[in-house]
């Protein structure tokens, strides 16, 4: 029996391919189970164009090198054939054998859907069946995505977040996580999650960002089913999956992508342009038609096979500059002799077009780092085509001046107040991200200026004053209850500190802080409308005060917040007010529910005719000390 012309691939696949143009090119490339002339096997291809030939090896034929052949496709570098018997749950690599310098190699599969448990190596024959229950939340998503629409966000990472004491500390299975991240979070009033990288990487303590099996959410955790039922479990919780996407750089491993067919295919050739010093890993070749085929169609297999509602692409800045952590001129001028890298910036709005043409219920998320124009904007009018970005900006000016004595903050008051000059210009999420407590930078409260007290204040003043902003909102794992540790990837977050009050206090801060969040249209719809924005007053700087307006849609929804950054209550502080009447203090951070000193305003505060801060009326309150309060306008 012959099973050669065997093939899933089409002229126009191949075509598309070699165009840079074909968005789903893993359902043709890979390993496909399949049945050919009533005999079971799996077909196999990979995209090898510079091989003198190809093999599959595997548990199908004791890991043969000349046992199973495959056959060149025409001249569009791919490689191909039907292996009967092969079959699902079975290992497997490709074989190379170059045509330049005799070089041979095992890779894994590209386009494998799973591989092996590191430091294993190598691919697993799979199907993807699945039985979806989150209709209802597909049904829904495009609203629950909107940029009007609330969005707190919970960064975490998935081996540490939660571990198992009683056997050796290992981390939660999928579908353990599934059992017990979807309550937390509906719990805690998260609107999404965003899941540090889920892709099979070689090193644990990469956290995920040097991927080697871009398509294979990794097996430490379970099977590719295991994930979707832990993303079913999240939306029928009411929880949006974002998932980190790394196609700026991938691992040197042998048996990746890097050197794949004795030639630099994925990667660049010249060390200037491929290789990145910061991380010591390869750099996608994005003015390669294929790469470009391959790294599109996987953004858009995580949205479609996995349900992701949204992609927070990392590094973004190292792909747009050329001299990106580049010292002593060691970097190669565009054509135009200039840092910007074209072709990257080419695949970004290709990239973007695709998910939001296909996807348009979805977010793309931008981690970039500097003052590069209109990343958050439409590639047809000359931006990048992402719908949100990080503000790491504020990001850095906030915690620096949190990080002041409470003394010296009158000489930083810039800090707080310098990005309304700016944030209107890209539909910001303010991040307070895994960066952020790592690599002896310490954890979020230790951050925080002053004594033990004054720092839990400090930093739920911190959180106020950041669902108060414009943008949405992002705390990383840990944070919600003021972790003291720095996270570290080998263990648990230290989820016993909420048997003491003040961890307990934090985490309802949160908890609350959501629950209004969500609750209060002002707080969120106009968050990249100027309109939505007003300071009351930006100038107090000798008490180091503030206090601002966030409006809704409904004239009559309007959200006063005024925060005290120094550990001095402010007693009788007078705000202009833009309407008469009874104003609600709806959350006040100081109270002693949450660790506080218990000082406010009863509830309410009554307007006077007294003008100020130039409205005609103004509210007198007690602001408590370190504390952010807000109220809700008379209705």
């Amino acid at each position: 029996m012959t099973f050669e012309g065997t093939t899933l691939l089409t002229d126009t696949d191949l075509y598309l391919f070699n165009e840079g143009r074909h968005h789903g090119i893993q359902e043709k490339l890979g390993a496909h189970p399949m049945a050919v002339l009533g005999t079971d096997g799996t077909y196999f291809a990979v995209w090898a164009p510079n091989a003198n030939y190809v093999s599959v090896i595997g548990d199908f034929n004791e890991w043969d090198k000349g046992a199973d052949r495959l056959s060149a496709r025409e001249s569009s570098g791919i490689w191909e054939g039907f292996v009967p018997g092969a079959k699902r749950g079975q290992a497997y690599k490709f074989h190379i054998g170059s045509s330049v310098g005799g070089y041979r190699a095992d890779k894994a599969d590209p386009y494998g859907v799973l591989n092996k448990t590191p430091p294993d190596t190598g691919s697993i024959i799979w199907t993807l069946e699945y039985a979806w229950q989150d209709k209802e939340w597909m049904r829904t998503r495009r609203a629950r995505n909107a940029l009007k629409a609330p969005m707190s966000i919970y960064e975490m990472h998935l081996g540490s977040w939660r571990r198992v004491p009683e056997e050796g500390g290992r981390s939660l299975t999928y579908r353990e996580m599934a059992a017990q991240l979807p309550a937390y979070l509906r719990d805690m009033g998260f609107t999404h999650v965003e899941i540090m990288p889920v892709m099979e990487h070689p090193f644990y303590g990469s956290w995920g960002y040097q991927v080697q099996g871009y398509f294979a959410p990794t097996s430490r955790y379970g099977t590719p089913q295991d994930f979707m039922f832990l993303v079913d479990q999240l939306h029928q919780a009411g929880i949006g999956v974002i998932l980190d996407w790394v196609p700026s750089h991938f691992p040197s491993d042998e048996n990746g992508l890097g050197f794949f067919d004795g030639t630099h295919l994925y990667e660049h050739r010249d060390p200037r342009q491929g290789w990145h010093p910061d991380w010591n890993s390869l750099i996608f070749n994005y003015d390669r038609n294929e790469v470009r085929s391959f790294l599109i169609s996987n953004a858009l297999y995580w949205i479609e096979q996995y349900h992701a509602d949204g992609l927070r692409v990392d590094a973004v800045a190292s792909m747009l500059y050329l001299d990106y952590a580049r010292r002593d001129h060691n970097w190669i001028p565009n054509r135009y002799g200039g840092r910007e890298n074209i072709p990257a910036i080419n695949f970004m709005r290709q990239l973007n077009e695709a998910v939001y043409g296909s996807h348009p219920d979805v977010q793309t998320i931008a981690e970039e780092s500097t003052a590069w124009p209109q990343v958050s904007r439409p590639a047809y009018v000359g931006g990048l085509g992402f719908g949100l970005k990080w503000d790491m900006g504020w990001m850095h000016d906030t915690l620096r001046y949190m990080s002041k004595d409470a003394i010296h903050r009158k000489f930083h008051h810039s800090d707080l107040t310098f990005r309304m000059l700016y944030a209107f210009n890209e539909n910001f999420v303010l991040p307070l991200s895994h960066d952020e407590v790592v690599h002896g930078k310490g954890s979020l409260i230790a951050k925080m200026a002053g004594d033990d007290w004054q720092k839990f204040a400090g930093l739920r003043a911190l959180f106020g004053y950041m669902f108060a902003q414009c943008g949405k909102k992002m705390i990383f794992m840990g944070c919600e209850f003021a972790q003291w540790n720095e996270w570290y990837h080998e263990t648990s977050l230290d989820w016993d500190l909420l048997e003491r009050a003040p961890h307990r206090g934090m985490q309802s801060w949160l908890r609350d802080l959501n629950r209004f969040y969500r609750a209060t249209p002002s707080l969120y719809q106009l968050d990249y409308d100027y309109q939505g924005f007003e300071w009351v007053d930006c100038d107090d700087i000798q008490q180091s005060c503030i206090s601002l307006i966030r409006k809704g849609r409904d004239p009559n929804d309007l959200t006063l917040v005024v925060c005290n950054f120094t550990p001095v209550p402010r007693l009788d502080y007078r705000v202009g007010a833009p309407k008469e009447g009874t104003w609600i203090e709806a959350l006040n951070s100081d109270s002693a529910f949450y660790g506080g000193s218990g000082l406010g305003n009863a509830g309410r505060v009554e307007s006077e005719p007294i003008a100020h801060h130039g409205r005609p009326c103004s509210i007198s309150i007690t602001l408590p000390p370190l504390a952010a309060v807000f109220f809700t306008a008379p209705r």
